[in-house]
């Protein structure tokens, strides 16, 4: 279903992200009961917000305690972070799953073109082990649009998954495998083999299974084992219905309707659009929920679309074209782990 802000977002571009983040802004500070009360709380005015440094931020721990939703509906779905033994998962209500579907296909598009084009393979054990995962669902809908008959999950069906790789790479078919960090590292312990047409991608978090590394460590790992020049990765979390991409290196790039700052770490509430500090939120798909979320995770942010390589780290993948994605990037940023004192998430990425 297809409402008012559907085209605004999905038709948003950089020159006017500011204009429509302030609006939706105004819009849910009025229809989001938890937002605007917090809004309120803070004492800003919604008429007097001309700038995204000038929007409050809700705190990612209110989706654990608070129904946060603006306007009235009835979810279509509800997902659930995985969490910790003995954590409150968080919960986003879900509207209208086609929002969440135009969100990751549009983005996934714009990094790598079709979904027809690729052969999308899950390995993703610990989130298939349990229900209302966003990143399942996303994966699952991936593999369907794919068309492709070995596209699909696997848990711990190794030899299967190394036999079905081997097989895509003779054909020369290109494909994504994404996977959590464990589980790409356990299957490339056991079964390593080059790999030329297909990309590797991390979703982050060892889920307890294994030993903490640095994302570092795990890339250098990974590429050892498949032969590939770099490891892609994706930033993503339950709250959100948008997702961001790295080709390498550990730099991400957002959608044109999401956007990253940061908030200055001795005062939460000044915003910066440059420099280190903890990771802000913007994601205008977040309509029926909250669209300014301020996480737990420390990040750094550049201000150019794309800062040079730095020496010791991987670069774009040469095997894609090297016009694919850079339309998106407004400025990339690194994930640099979990801020001190904040609650682990299942879904948390490694510590740099």
């Amino acid at each position: 279903m297809q409402d008012q802000w559907y085209h605004k977002i999905f038709s948003t571009t950089p020159g006017g992200f500011e204009q429509r983040a302030l609006e939706i802004f105004r819009y849910q500070a009025t229809h989001n009961e938890v937002y605007g009360t917090y809004v309120q709380a803070l004492g800003t005015n919604p008429l007097r917000v001309q700038t995204l440094t000038g929007i409050p931020f809700l705190p990612v721990r209110f989706f654990k305690t608070h129904n946060v939703q603006t306007g009235n509906f009835n979810a279509q779905a509800i997902f659930e972070s995985s969490g910790t033994n003995g954590a409150m998962n968080s919960r986003h209500k879900v509207k209208d799953l086609s929002w969440y579907e135009t969100s990751f296909t549009r983005c996934f598009e714009s990094f790598y073109g079709p979904v027809k084009n690729w052969c999308i393979i899950g390995l993703l054990p610990s989130y298939l082990e349990r229900k209302n995962s966003s990143l399942v669902w996303m994966v699952d809908r991936l593999v369907q649009l794919s068309g492709r008959t070995q596209s699909g999950f696997y848990l711990n069906e190794y030899e299967q998954l190394a036999a079905v790789l081997a097989e895509l790479e003779k054909r020369k078919q290109k494909t994504l495998l994404i996977g959590v960090t464990f589980a790409l590292l356990d299957f490339a312990e056991q079964y390593p083999l080059p790999l030329q047409h297909t990309i590797i991608m991390e979703t982050g978090g060892m889920k307890g299974r294994r030993k903490e590394m640095i994302r570092a460590e795990v890339h250098e790992a990974l590429k050892d084992a498949f032969a590939v020049p770099v490891i892609h990765s994706e930033y993503g979390m339950t709250e959100l219905l948008s997702q961001a991409y790295s080709k390498g290196g550990g730099l991400f790039h957002c959608p044109p309707w999401m956007k990253i700052v940061v908030r200055d770490e001795e005062d939460p509430f000044v915003i910066k659009q440059e420099g280190v500090g903890t990771i802000n939120v913007i994601d205008l798909a977040n309509i029926h929920t909250c669209s300014f979320i301020a996480t737990d995770d420390a990040g750094k942010l550049y201000a150019d679309a794309c800062p040079p390589a730095r020496a010791g780290t991987d670069g774009d993948d040469p095997r894609l074209n090297d016009s694919v994605g850079q339309a998106v990037g407004r400025g990339s940023f690194e994930v640099l782990g979990r801020v001190d004192g904040s609650d682990l998430r299942g879904c948390s990425l490694m510590v740099i």
